[in-house]
């Protein structure tokens, strides 16, 4: 019962950002924890708790949406960060370009290129992690991320140009 005091917000946070519906989030979340525990015996601490439960929470989220094709939810603020600093020092966005916006772009985004934005980009998640979580090559992981990225920069900039409405 510790444990899911400790996790089950969080958790709650994780879900709903994927999923974008609370009864959903809290089911998946209730699902994650019965399958942690009852794979307890498989966590090797070689990562937190908590880390280990959000990628089970995270699989679940989508499962969920590949079964459903439910649109990606919106993103809170304070998780956003659009800069990924390792990679690409000139990505700038400007002044202009709202929160708002950059939800919008990435919700256009393809299925395959959102998942990697959302898991790299938001949840702080490297390759060798996606890949394992996604079930897709560390190569596929950092190709869809780049092509997920460059056409979430296209949309900005149509946003930025005034060409969509």
């Amino acid at each position: 019962m510790q444990l899911y005091n400790q996790y089950c917000n969080g958790m709650l946070t994780v879900a709903f950002r994927f999923v974008k519906d609370t009864m959903e989030a809290e089911d998946i979340v209730q699902e994650a924890f019965i399958k942690a525990f009852s794979k307890l015996e498989q966590y090797k601490a070689e990562v937190s708790f908590g880390a280990w439960l959000k990628r089970i929470v995270i699989n679940k989220c989508i499962d969920v949406l590949k079964a459903k094709r439910q649109r990606i939810v919106e993103l809170e603020e304070h998780h956003l960060n659009v800069v990924d600093k390792d990679n690409d020092d000139d990505w700038l966005i400007d002044d202009i370009i709202t929160i708002t916006d950059v939800k919008m772009a990435i919700d256009l985004l393809p299925e395959k290129y959102k998942y990697v934005v959302m898991l790299y980009l938001i949840e702080g998640y490297d390759h060798q992690e996606i890949s394992e979580i996604l079930n897709i090559s560390e190569v596929a992981s950092r190709t869809q991320l780049s092509r997920g990225k460059q056409k979430l920069k296209t949309e900005l900039k149509l946003e930025k140009n005034g060409t969509r409405s």
